[in-house]
This record gives C-alpha cells, sequence and structure tokens, in this order.
C-alpha cells in the first residue's frame, strides 16, 4: 500500500465509523421511538444548528477565546517555572507539592469560586481555570525534556568551549522540544474542557456551557445537544491546530522527522 493510499485510509475509516454511527442513531430513534429527551435525533440536531448557528458560533467564540487565553498563559507559566525547576533542584523540590495539588484540583469545586471571586459579568474565572488545567501538563512534560541531556552530552558541549545559549540552543532545546509540544498538545484539550465546564458553575451567559445548561434545564433537548456538538466541534478543531503546529516546529528543528 503506497502512502498516499494508507493517508487516505486513515482518514477515511474514522468518517466511515461516525456516518455509519449516526445512521444507526437515526435509525433507532425513528423506529424505535424514542423520547427526545432521552436522545434526540442526528436530524433534530442537524435542524438545530441550522436555525441557531449565528448563536452558536458566537458562543464557541466566547468559549475559544476563554480557553485560548487561559492556554497561553498556562503554557508560558508551566515552561517557565519548569525552566527554574531544572536549573535549580531546591525550586524543583519546593514547587513539586504544588503542582500535584493544582492536578488534583476539581474544576466542579474551584469555579464557583473563582466566578464569585471576579464577578458576575467577568471572564478571568473561566480563564484562570483554563490556565490551571493547562499548567500541569505543559510543567510536567518540560521538565522532563529539559533533563534528557545527559552528563556526557554536557561534557561534550564543554570540550567545544560552548557557551550557556549554545548549549540550550544546540542541545537543551532540541531535546525539550518534543515534550514541551506534547504537554501543550494535552494542555489544549484540557483548556477547552476546562472553560467548557467552568461556563455551568456562574459567570457571563455567554459560551457554550451556559447555552447547554439553559437549553436542557428549559427542555430543549435538541438544541443542547446542537451546543454539544459545537463544543466537540471546537475541541477537535484546537487539537488539530496543535499537531499541525507540532510538525510544523518538529519538522524545523534537529529531532524533526522530515517525510
Amino acid at each position: 500500500m503506497s502512502p498516499t493510499t494508507e493517508r487516505a485510509a486513515r482518514v477515511a475509516a474514522p468518517v466511515l465509523v461516525g456516518v455509519l454511527g449516526l445512521a444507526v442513531w437515526q435509525l433507532l430513534v425513528s423506529v424505535l421511538g424514542v423520547s427526545e429527551y432521552l436522545l434526540p435525533s442526528p436530524s433534530e440536531i442537524w435542524a438545530e444548528l441550522g436555525e441557531n448557528s449565528q448563536a452558536i458560533r458566537e458562543a464557541a467564540w466566547i468559549t475559544g477565546g476563554n480557553a485560548l487565553a487561559g492556554l497561553v498563559f498556562g503554557a508560558v507559566l508551566g515552561v517557565v517555572l519548569a525552566a527554574l525547576a531544572g536549573w535549580a533542584r531546591w525550586f524543583d523540590g519546593m514547587l513539586a507539592p504544588v503542582v500535584a495539588s493544582v492536578a488534583v484540583v476539581p474544576i466542579v469545586a474551584l469555579a464557583p469560586v473563582l466566578n464569585s471571586m471576579y464577578g458576575a459579568d467577568s471572564e478571568y474565572g473561566r480563564r484562570a481555570i483554563a490556565a490551571l488545567a493547562a499548567f500541569v501538563p505543559v510543567f510536567v512534560n518540560t521538565l522532563r525534556g529539559l533533563r534528557q541531556t545527559t552528563p556526557l552530552h554536557r561534557d561534550l558541549m564543554s570540550t567545544y568551549a560552548a557557551s550557556g545559549w549554545q548549549t540550550f540552543r544546540a542541545l537543551t532545546l532540541p531535546s525539550a522540544a518534543p515534550y514541551v509540544l506534547t504537554g501543550i498538545r494535552v494542555a489544549t484539550s484540557l483548556a477547552v474542557i476546562s472553560a467548557l465546564v467552568a461556563e455551568y458553575f456562574g459567570g457571563p451567559r455567554g459560551g457554550l456551557g451556559s447555552f447547554i445548561s439553559t437549553s436542557a434545564a428549559t427542555s430543549a433537548y435538541a438544541r443542547a445537544w446542537a451546543y454539544v456538538a459545537a463544543a466537540i466541534l471546537l475541541g477537535l478543531g484546537a487539537y488539530l491546530v496543535t499537531v499541525l503546529l507540532e510538525r510544523l516546529v518538529q519538522h524545523r528543528l534537529p529531532t524533526g522527522n522530515p517525510r
């Protein structure tokens, strides 16, 4: 099988499974007469997507903006603190319990507190939650990547009389970059999920999570599923953008493997 055919098969397979799943879903709802509040049909959800496309786009823009802001802040903070932890072991020992604590904080407990803290009209609480969710995987992966260089490699750079910046650029950065990118890829999905969940617990009524809860509370179940579908597309889109960015950066690094 040629590489082109293999790539086409890898794309076609999940698309085919998705189409078959939707067909079976529609058939089960139509034939068995499943109640709308249990499971709306794909056709009803599609109709709601068309009727509320403008509102869905605006809500996705708000949720995506909060997730992006949290991702950027959390990723930058994670890289900076990981660099400090890799440079000073005592700082790593002091920071490790804090990172472990942040990793286990439940969003459902933190979201109401931050939303109340920043006020009902502020998006900062949701962005802070997304930033905390993104921070942990970026920090952990970056720190691991910074420690991939062995003493033998560093001694070799010393024999070449390389400066600290030259060692970082030629050795540390190429070794750590794949780990940083992996952390950002994981953090992207977590930031979207966290921003979405945080919208269930107060704050402005504008994001996808707010409309999902409002639609479900008013028994507009097909509309709620339409917003859920938009949230899924938002998460998939963010993930694909991160994957493309990862491949682009890796191709430009000495560790990249162009295909």
